[in-house]
C-alpha cells in the first residue's frame, strides 16, 4: 500500500514516466515556414496564442527560394527545417509539430494535442487528405484505409526531434522540389515507413485537411468557444488546414475558431485591432473613388449622402468616373456644390475611359495623393449612415466592406463562400449575417460595390483592375488576385451602413424614371416621394384633420412627387375628351366623365397598387375602424385636369368605391384659382387644398359630391376609387 502511494506521489510531481507522459517531461513546439507576415500568418499566430502554442518561425523576411508561393510548399521548406533540426537530432523530449501557417489554424489547446500524440505512442504522425497529390499514379501504392482521408498531406506532421531528424536525413531535396512528394515517397517505401514509424492521421484525431472534406466537418460551440467536429470519425481535430482550393472554407471557419465569435459573447476578435480616431495626432488621409458605370436610380440622393458623410473634408480627395451621359447633370451638380470643400477629379463618357481603367485610376489617385485609405463606392451603394467612414477606419482591417443589401432580398455586396470553380456559393451563415442575427467582422471571399482599403494593401504589387474574362467581372478578378496575394477581404455588419439600390429595371427612356421605382427601390422612392409628415399620421395618438363629416385630410406625398407625376402625364399628353364614351373602360361608357389619364396608360398601375397597400391602407384602417381589405383593389386610378377652357368642374355624383382618395397635385391661388370639392349632403366644401395632401372619404351612397369650378389656371388631382 505504501509502495503504491509512493508511485502516485511520484506521478503527481512528474518524477517518473506514465504511459501518457506529463507536461514536465515533454513539451510541444510548433515549427512553421513563412517568408512574410500575411493576413493568414497573423491569423495562424493569433490562434496559436489563444490555445497556448509556442511557435518557431523559419525563413521570415528572407527571399523565398521554393518556387511559386501559391503552391502548398517546396523543397526550400524541407531544407530550412533540416537546418533547424540539426541541433535537435537527439531531442526525444520535445514534440515538434511542423505545419504550414498561411492556411492553417489551431482549434484546440496545445496540451490536448500533446497528450493525444503521446497516448497513441506515435513516432511520426502525418496529416492525411482524400487526394493523392502531386502524383495521382502513386495512389495504388498506398495501404488500404476505410476513411475519406487516405493519402499523405505534408501540411502538418508531428514527431520528436530524433524521429524527424532521421526522416529528413533519409533523402536529399533541392529548394525547388516538391515537399509533399518527398515525404510521400518515404511513406510508400514499406521499409522506410516501418523504420521511421510514419503513420497517417486517417481518422483526423489531430489534423484536418479541408479540400473535398468540408462536408465532413462542422463548427460547434462549447464553453464560449468554437471547435471543429469531424462527423465521419466523431473526432475534434486541432490543426485545421485549408489546403488546395479550400482556403475559403478555412476563412469561413476562421470567423468562429480560436475564440473569434460565439453565440453568447458575439464577436470576440472584432475589437482586437480597433483604434479610436480621437487617439490619432492627425486624421488619416482618404481618397474616395465614386463609380457610375450604369444608369442608376436616385443618384441625386446618392450624391447627397456621399456629401453628408461625417469626416473632415480637407482630408478627402474624390475621383469620379461617370460612364453614363444620362447622369452628367447629377455629376455636375455635385461637383459645383462640393467645390468649396472637396478636391474632386472627374472623368465622363467623353473621356472614353473603360471601367477597368477608371477603377485602376482611382487606386493611382490614392497613391499619388499619398493616401492612408482608399474608399471605393459604386452608384448602387446608398450609404445612409453618416458615420460610415469613421466606423470603417476604426475597425482597422486591410480590406473592409460595410455590409449592404437590397432591402428584403438575399442580395448583398459580399459572398459568404465560393464554389471550387471560383463562383458564388451560399454559406451556412449567409442569411444570419444578412439579417443581423450574427453580427461581427467576417472574412469572406468576395466583396463589391463599397469597400475601404488600407494603405499597406496598396503596394507596388497591388492587383489593379483588368478587363474581365469570360463569366467574370472586375470585382471577381480583383478579389481573386487579392486572395491569391494573401490579403483577406472582410465585411462588417456591426452597424447598419445603408443599402443597395436595384438598378436592374431602371429605364432611362421613361419620363421621370425614378418615379417608377417604388417596387424595386422602396426605401429611396419613399425618401424622395413620401411626405415628411406622413409616418407621424399613422401613429395612434396623432389626430387627423376632418374638414367634413367622415372626410379626412392628411399629408401623403412630397412636392417632388406631385411635380413629377404632372410632368409624366403632360409628357404622355393623351388626355381623355371628357365625353361619356370612353374606350378605356369595360363597356366603353363613363357616367361622370373627366379630362384624365389613367395610371395604366403610363405604365404605373402596378406601382399604384403598391402605393395603395403601403401608404393608403394603413391610414384607412386607422380612420375607418373595422374595415380591412389587404391588398386594396382599384380599377379606376387617374390624374384629372381641370381648366376653365376645357373642363372646369364636375357635376354631382357618387363614386363607385368603398372609399376614394383625392390627392392635390398643385396649389390653389398659386397654380390655379377656384376649384375644390363640395360634399352636398353635408353642405361642406374643401377648397384650399394642400399640396401632397389627400382627402379620403366614403364612396357610393353617403358622400354625394361635386368638383367646384376652376376659374383660372390648371388644377391637377390624383383620384383612386378603392375597393369598388
Amino acid at each position: 500500500m505504501l509502495k503504491l502511494l509512493g508511485i502516485l506521489v511520484l506521478c503527481l510531481f512528474g518524477r517518473i514516466s506514465t504511459g501518457i507522459g506529463s507536461e514536465a517531461e515533454h513539451e510541444l513546439l510548433v515549427v512553421t515556414v513563412a517568408s512574410n507576415a500575411t493576413n493568414g500568418f497573423e491569423r495562424f499566430m493569433r490562434s496559436a496564442k489563444v490555445y497556448g502554442y509556442t511557435v518557431e518561425v523559419l525563413g521570415m523576411n528572407q527571399p523565398w527560394k521554393g518556387g511559386d508561393m501559391t503552391r502548398a510548399g517546396g523543397g526550400y521548406k524541407i531544407n530550412l527545417l533540416k537546418t533547424f533540426m540539426d541541433t535537435r537530432k537527439d531531442d526525444a523530449k520535445t514534440i515538434y509539430l511542423v505545419t504550414d501557417s498561411y492556411d492553417v489554424m489551431f482549434s484546440a489547446p496545445a496540451r490536448s494535442v500533446l497528450d493525444l500524440f503521446l497516448e497513441r505512442k506515435y513516432k511520426i504522425l502525418f496529416s492525411a487528405e482524400p487526394h493523392c497529390w502531386p502524383n495521382r499514379e502513386l495512389a495504388s501504392h498506398y495501404p488500404p484505409v476505410l476513411s475519406s482521408s487516405k493519402y499523405l498531406n505534408s501540411g502538418g506532421f508531428m514527431g520528436n526531434g530524433k524521429s524527424i531528424s532521421e526522416m529528413l536525413a533519409a533523402g536529399t531535396v533541392s529548394d525547388l522540389d516538391d515537399d509533399q512528394l518527398y515525404y510521400t515517397k518515404l511513406f510508400l517505401d514499406p521499409n522506410q515507413r516501418k523504420d521511421l514509424g510514419i503513420v497517417l492521421d486517417t481518422e483526423n484525431e489531430i489534423f484536418q485537411t479541408l479540400y473535398d472534406l468540408d462536408h465532413t466537418v462542422k463548427i460547434r460551440f462549447r464553453d464560449d468557444d468554437a471547435y471543429v467536429f469531424n462527423i465521419e470519425h466523431n473526432t475534434e481535430p486541432a490543426v485545421v488546414h485549408g489546403n488546395g482550393l479550400s482556403k475559403g472554407v478555412l476563412n469561413q471557419m476562421g470567423n468562429y475558431l480560436a475564440k473569434s465569435w460565439t453565440p453568447t459573447l458575439g464577436c470576440l476578435a472584432c475589437n482586437e485591432s480597433e483604434f479610436k480616431l480621437e487617439s490619432l495626432s492627425e486624421m488619416p488621409k482618404l481618397t474616395m473613388g465614386l463609380f457610375i458605370e450604369k444608369p442608376t436610380p436616385f443618384l441625386k440622393e446618392w450624391f447627397e449622402r456621399i456629401a453628408a458623410l461625417d469626416y473632415p473634408k480637407k482630408h478627402i480627395n474624390v475621383f469620379i468616373h461617370n460612364n453614363e451621359k444620362y447622369h452628367e447633370k447629377d455629376v455636375a451638380r455635385f461637383i459645383k456644390s462640393a467645390k468649396d470643400y472637396l478636391s474632386v477629379t472627374s472623368k465622363g463618357p467623353e473621356d472614353g475611359m473603360t471601367e477597368a481603367e477608371a477603377r485602376t485610376t482611382g487606386i493611382k489617385e490614392c497613391l499619388k495623393e499619398k493616401c492612408d485609405y482608399y474608399l471605393s463606392v459604386d452608384s448602387e451603394a446608398m450609404l445612409t449612415n453618416v458615420e460610415t467612414i469613421r466606423l470603417l477606419l476604426q475597425q482597422n482591417r486591410t480590406v473592409l466592406a460595410p455590409m449592404m443589401t437590397r432591402p428584403g432580398k438575399m442580395w448583398s455586396n459580399f459572398w459568404g463562400a465560393l464554389s471550387y470553380e471560383g463562383f458564388y456559393s451560399r454559406s451556412e451563415d449567409y442569411g444570419e449575417i444578412l439579417d443581423y442575427s450574427k453580427m461581427g467582422i467576417w472574412n469572406v471571399p468576395f466583396i463589391s460595390t463599397a469597400y475601404m482599403i488600407r494603405k499597406d494593401a496598396i503596394d507596388i504589387d497591388f492587383p489593379l483592375f483588368t478587363n474581365p474574362v469570360a463569366s467574370q467581372d472586375f470585382d471577381m478578378i480583383w478579389c481573386k488576385e487579392m486572395r491569391d496575394k494573401g490579403k483577406f477581404l472582410f465585411v462588417t455588419n456591426q452597424q447598419y451602413y445603408g443599402h443597395l439600390v436595384n438598378a436592374d429595371n431602371f429605364d432611362i427612356k421613361l419620363k421621370k424614371p425614378d418615379f417608377y421605382q417604388l417596387i424595386d427601390n422602396k426605401p429611396d422612392w419613399e425618401y424622395r416621394y413620401i411626405h415628411q409628415d406622413y409616418h407621424k399620421m399613422k401613429e395612434l395618438d396623432t389626430v387627423v384633420e376632418q374638414p367634413c363629416t367622415d372626410v379626412y385630410w392628411f399629408p401623403v406625398v412630397s412636392e417632388r412627387y406631385c411635380k413629377d407625376l404632372i410632368e409624366i402625364m403632360e409628357n404622355f399628353g393623351q388626355w381623355s375628351s371628357g365625353n361619356n364614351e370612353d374606350k378605356r373602360l369595360q363597356g366603353g361608357y363613363e357616367n361622370v366623365p373627366t379630362r384624365d389619364i389613367h395610371m395604366n396608360q403610363v405604365g404605373l398601375e402596378r406601382q399604384w397598387m403598391m402605393f395603395l397597400k403601403e401608404y393608403i391602407r394603413p391610414m384607412q384602417e386607422k380612420l375607418y375602424t373595422g374595415y380591412f381589405h389587404d391588398p386594396p383593389h382599384a380599377l379606376m386610378n387617374f390624374v384629372v385636369r381641370y381648366r376653365p377652357d376645357e373642363q372646369p368642374a364636375l357635376r354631382p355624383h357618387h363614386d363607385s368605391s368603398t372609399y376614394t382618395i383625392n390627392i392635390a397635385l398643385n396649389r390653389p391661388n398659386v397654380d390655379y384659382e377656384g376649384g375644390g370639392c363640395r360634399f352636398i349632403r353635408y353642405n361642406c366644401s374643401v377648397t384650399d387644398t394642400r399640396l401632397g395632401w389627400t382627402l379620403i372619404h366614403p364612396g357610393r351612397l353617403t358622400h354625394f359630391h361635386e368638383g367646384l369650378p376652376v376659374t383660372k389656371g390648371t388644377r391637377y388631382i390624383m383620384i383612386s376609387f378603392v375597393d369598388p
